[in-house]
């Protein structure tokens, strides 16, 4: 199974890549964890530190792919799942998509893309160009990681587009959204009554998610200090239980970017008339 994990920038997509990654290593799978993002710090929870890139690899080779080794790129982290980070372009030159294409090429140059179980692409968030959707070619289930918030779920609209479209082509699905971090979950369940597709869990709005990646460890890593922590685990396991049922998933199709800001505007118009009025009627029983 190969799942691409996308959303919204500093939604917290590599935060829970990583425990998804380890969640379903728990279940006794074999995991690869790529890093599709020019920052090269999605497996930072799991190795600890920011391992060199497969473009800087390639790079001090001068592109000889003999010449590398699996342990020249590949590097176990926490609950041995492995990590790879394909690494960018310079700033504004090249392509995202093409870092990524090379990296497959060379795991599979290694012997190595086919050797696990499940891989898992940890995607960078706010592009839409092709190359931002090339993890999707080699994948079988998106994952989209959202809040409760409009320009979250507005980006992953986008999100939905692009899986739509590279369904046409590839045996790609849907899997289903991921709420993160988030004290309600009502926009987002407007969402998808009217854009169809399946919530896989709903993150609240926990302070220690956000500090484990501060720390630079995932949440099963602290939970084994702070046993208080193993609840938040149990989000993850949910998530990876699903997914190891190899869900049907769904080929979504968007909303229209205007009637998506309408549902979304109008829904929270509704709402805040609602608390005025909530608000005007509790002075009017304490003016009498």
């Amino acid at each position: 199974m190969k799942l691409s994990i996308y959303g919204k920038g500093g939604i917290g997509k590599s935060t829970t890549s990583c425990n998804i990654s380890i969640a379903l290593a728990r279940r006794g799978k074999k995991i690869l964890q790529i890093g599709c993002d020019p920052k090269h710090d999605s497996t930072f929870t799991l190795t600890g530190f920011l391992i060199p890139t497969i473009i800087d690899t390639l790079q001090s080779k001068d592109y000889h792919y003999e010449n590398i080794w699996p342990e020249d790129v590949i590097y176990q982290g926490y609950g041995g799942v492995d990590c790879v980070e394909a690494g960018g372009p310079p700033a504004g030159a090249g392509c995202g998509g093409y870092v990524v294409g090379e990296t497959v090429k060379l795991l599979k140059e290694l012997n190595a893309f086919y050797e696990y179980d499940i891989i898992v692409f940890d995607v960078l968030g706010d592009v839409v160009c092709g190359g931002f959707a090339a993890p999707l070619n080699y994948s079988d289930y998106c994952i989209i990681i959202t809040d409760n918030g409009f320009d979250a779920l507005f980006a992953a609209n986008r999100i939905v587009a692009s899986v739509r479209e590279k369904s046409r082509t590839h045996p790609l699905r849907l899997a289903g959204l991921v709420g993160n971090r988030t004290k309600k979950r009502d926009l987002i369940d407007k969402y998808v009554e009217i854009c169809t597709m399946p919530v896989l869990e709903v993150l609240p709005l926990i302070e220690d998610i956000r500090v484990s990646r501060v720390q630079g460890k995932t949440l099963f890593e602290m939970a084994e200090l702070d046993k208080t922590l193993r609840f938040i685990c149990d989000y993850y396991l949910n998530i990876a239980d699903q997914l190891l049922t190899y869900p049907e998933g769904v080929i979504p199709k968007e909303l229209p970017d205007r009637e998506l800001f309408n549902l979304l505007s109008d829904f929270y118009l509704n709402f805040n008339d609602s608390k005025n009025q909530i608000k005007e009627t509790n002075l009017d029983f304490i003016i009498v």
